[in-house]
């Protein structure tokens, strides 16, 4: 009974074993879920957003009464005998109430309004990037998981081709040539399996770098080489562009400048402000007991500030026609931007499909070439061209694979996606 209970106890234990060293299996989704709430791009634009929104409610507050409060005491007397000291004490309660400035805050809260509306576009910019770099890591790991067990299958393989080319030269059918030539393929495919090792590393690490992860522990991806994206019919490339996050930041940015201009201008009208104060004084005494306050309307008028006013007109003027030009030459780029990452992503996925025939091909040619090698009908030098042409096609079969997630990850980009596009 004991031998039959540790029996069971050690069968338990071999079979729990292999979930200790289980990778952690990722999902596309999962990724995205992860690189939301890790990425420390993200939390930089956010945090950019948050100054932005800060400095706007920095330049509305100057439309908003002024409340300010004020204490004070003192001590004043004479050098002369018969003149004693006295003492003063106050405190007051002031208000100041802006009520006009040509208009000048208004434009420059529409301003930051504008830089505000520049940074979420700038996020969405950041988003799709990470998007970018997460999708591509995702594919190169995807590929790197794929090609080790490839390159596993091709050792195998050479070895077998060893292994039959060797009994054919101890038969006296095949020269020492073509043994050396398998036995140099099962060389490089040999090395190549390490070579496979050592990429699935860097993919994996890349990855939980575009995810957001300080570690390094082991995990695998989930996925198919599939892309989401339709790339049949040809977008318009107008439309996306004036709506993409580099377009409306450009947009927003020259919205601001014209702002500013108008701000500039209107510094020289007068300001107008309503003043208010009430408190408490008295001499000799506290608390203060006597009761003071005074009402009135504040006007300031700028006369000459050294020419410092038109300079500031002269640069805002300037900055708007940088920021102009800026927004034309950036729509023009974005345009470019598009269509080129359309083509690629529709050559890439037409490349597919080519691949995917030479596969087929190189399978069926091997099948043959295996038959009529076996029965003398080919001499060595053709069967082994048959065979290299197979490795070959498998391995640009899963390059294109990966390629076409890549590239579909750069339209996808190029269009402003982000995280939140599946």
């Amino acid at each position: 009974m004991k031998t039959l209970v540790l029996s069971l106890f050690a069968l338990s234990l071999f079979c729990f074993m292999p979930s200790l060293h289980a990778y952690e299996t990722l999902t596309w989704q999962q990724c995205v879920d992860e690189a939301k709430t890790a990425h420390p791009d993200l939390y930089s634009a956010q945090a950019a957003l948050q100054q932005t929104e800060a400095d706007k409610r920095i330049t509305s507050s100057q439309k908003l009464p002024q409340l300010s409060a004020g204490l004070s005491g003192g001590q004043r007397g004479s050098t002369e005998r018969s003149v004693g000291s006295s003492s003063s004490f106050a405190y007051s309660l002031n208000a100041k109430q802006l009520l006009y400035d040509g208009k000048k805050t208004s434009k420059e809260v529409a301003s930051d309004n504008e830089a505000v509306n520049a940074a979420r576009h700038r996020y969405r910019e950041v988003s799709a990037s990470v998007r970018f770099a997460l999708r591509s890591a995702f594919a190169e790991l995807l590929k790197a998981q794929e090609l080790a067990g490839l390159t596993t299958e091709i050792a195998e393989r050479r070895k077998k081709n060893v292994r039959m080319i060797n009994l054919r030269y101890q038969a006296g059918r095949e020269h020492i040539g073509s043994l050396r030539k398998a036995e140099a393929d099962l060389a490089r495919s040999e090395f190549e399996v390490s070579q496979a090792q050592r990429g699935l590393d860097l993919a994996r690490s890349k990855l939980a770098s575009a995810l957001g992860r300080d570690d390094r522990r082991q995990f695998r991806v989930k996925g198919a080489f599939s892309p989401s994206e339709d790339e049949s019919i040809k977008p318009d490339f107008v439309r996306l562009a004036r709506n993409t996050p580099r377009f409306l930041q450009l947009e927003s940015s020259r919205k601001a400048g014209r702002h500013d201009l108008d701000a500039a201008r209107s510094a020289f009208s007068p300001e107008l402000y309503l003043t208010a104060a009430i408190g408490r004084s008295s001499i000799d005494r506290w608390p203060p007991d006597e009761i003071d306050w005074n009402t009135g309307v504040d006007i300031s008028v700028p006369i000459y500030g050294g020419g410092s006013g038109r300079a500031k007109v002269s640069r805002a003027m300037a900055v708007l026609s940088q920021r102009n030009a800026d927004e034309k030459s950036g729509y023009l780029q974005v345009i470019d931007a598009l269509e080129e990452s359309w083509k690629q992503f529709a050559d890439a996925r037409h490349y597919v499909d080519v691949q995917k025939k030479y596969l087929d091909a190189s399978i069926e040619r091997s099948l043959i070439a295996d038959v009529q090698y076996s029965n003398g009908l080919i001499s060595f030098d053709d069967w082994v061209i048959i065979e290299d042409n197979l490795v070959n096609a498998k391995k640009a079969f899963l390059a294109a694979g990966a390629d076409l997630l890549i590239a579909e990850a750069a339209w996808i980009m190029a269009t402003g996606g982000g995280l939140d596009v599946q």
